[in-house]
């Protein structure tokens, strides 16, 4: 099978490109060269920018794909560029959108495939709603051939999962108090990229998923106090963890606010009978207590990978004072 992944080195598709490449697949990667993970032994490299569509058009050539997968495209006017740089040159084009597109707040758990898409909160889901919905007319009225994946919150070594990366563990050690959204309750989920790799590539060239979308994500589901609780343990430390509520945190930090509010403030539970339907050895073995460790020293290994952003740290800071002197003593 001959596959193209545009981008292909990322957190992500860094581990589908090395699964696929395991699998036996032709796999070219489409790229500019630029990025800090290297390109898995084995795969084909064909330089473009998928910004510059005359590029991929000399980098392709007139070749045909069994598969293509854009790991780069966030907007409709993205996805018209590809419309039609690969109409006629593949039989499957694979669109990467997100799991935070459904529905915020969920009105029903666990979320399936069909629960509605509505994200009120986040440009960032609202695009990628709007290319699927264009994907979807370019399928019922052209026979474009569209598989759409809608990854959830998918880590590996280098991806903390918290908003401040490194300044947060740095915190802990520290001994100061560090941040989480509303009562630390909320169920997430969190998937290794390897286990959403052995998912992901059992879809390609999959004549059943054509014109279908699929969500691949682990079946764990953990509070966000567990999350840090993790990360703690991880580093030796007790965390001393500060509850304050999304929209609060939202009125300081508007970019912050928006990725609680249009995702991470809501409990999620998946569904994944349709990811095990169509992939049937797909399963996630990972629990995020490994994970978390595996994160954890990846940093410790490197004192250059302990970026603390001073920033961030009087942000926490200032949120904290101001909450905690504003909140009611007994």
């Amino acid at each position: 099978m001959k596959v193209l992944f545009i981008g292909g080195t990322g957190i992500i598709s860094s581990a589908c490109s090395q699964f696929a490449l395991e699998r036996g697949i032709d796999l070219y990667l489409l790229n500019r060269g630029t990025s800090s993970r290297p390109i898995p032994a084995g795969a084909q490299v064909l330089h473009g920018d998928i910004r510059e569509p005359d590029s991929v058009q000399k980098a392709i050539g007139n070749q045909h794909f069994d598969s293509v997968v854009n790991w780069v495209t966030y907007t409709p006017d993205q996805i018209e560029t590809d419309l039609r740089l690969f109409k006629g040159r593949t039989d499957q084009y694979v669109f990467i959108s997100s799991a935070s597109a459904y529905q915020k707040p969920l009105a029903s758990l666990p979320i399936t495939e069909s629960t509605v898409l509505e994200n009120p909160f986040w440009d960032y889901s609202r695009n990628k709603i709007a290319c699927e919905e264009r994907l979807l007319q370019a399928y019922r009225q052209q026979q474009f051939p569209i598989t759409i994946v809608r990854p959830s919150h998918t880590y590996d070594k280098t991806l903390l999962p918290m908003q401040g990366g490194w300044t947060v563990i740095d915190r802990m050690i520290k001994g100061k108090p560090v941040i989480v959204h509303g009562d630390g309750t909320s169920l997430w989920t969190l998937t290794h990229h390897r286990d959403f790799a052995k998912g992901f590539v059992g879809l390609l060239g999959n004549p059943h998923t054509i014109g279908e979308a699929i969500h691949i994500t682990s079946d764990e589901s953990i509070t966000w106090n567990q999350i840090f609780e993790y990360f703690a343990k991880a580093v030796g430390v007790t965390a001393k963890l500060v509850h304050i509520p999304s929209e609060r945190i939202a009125q300081y930090d508007p970019e912050w606010g928006a990725g609680l509010l249009g995702d991470k403030a809501y409990s999620v539970i998946f569904d994944n009978s349709k990811i095990k339907r169509l992939v049937p050895d797909f399963c996630a073995v990972t629990p995020f207590a490994r994970g978390a460790v595996e994160i954890a020293n990846w940093y410790l290994d490197d004192k250059s990978r302990q970026v603390v952003d001073p920033a961030f740290n009087q942000l926490c800071d200032r949120m904290i004072a101001d909450y905690l002197n504003a909140a009611p003593r007994n």
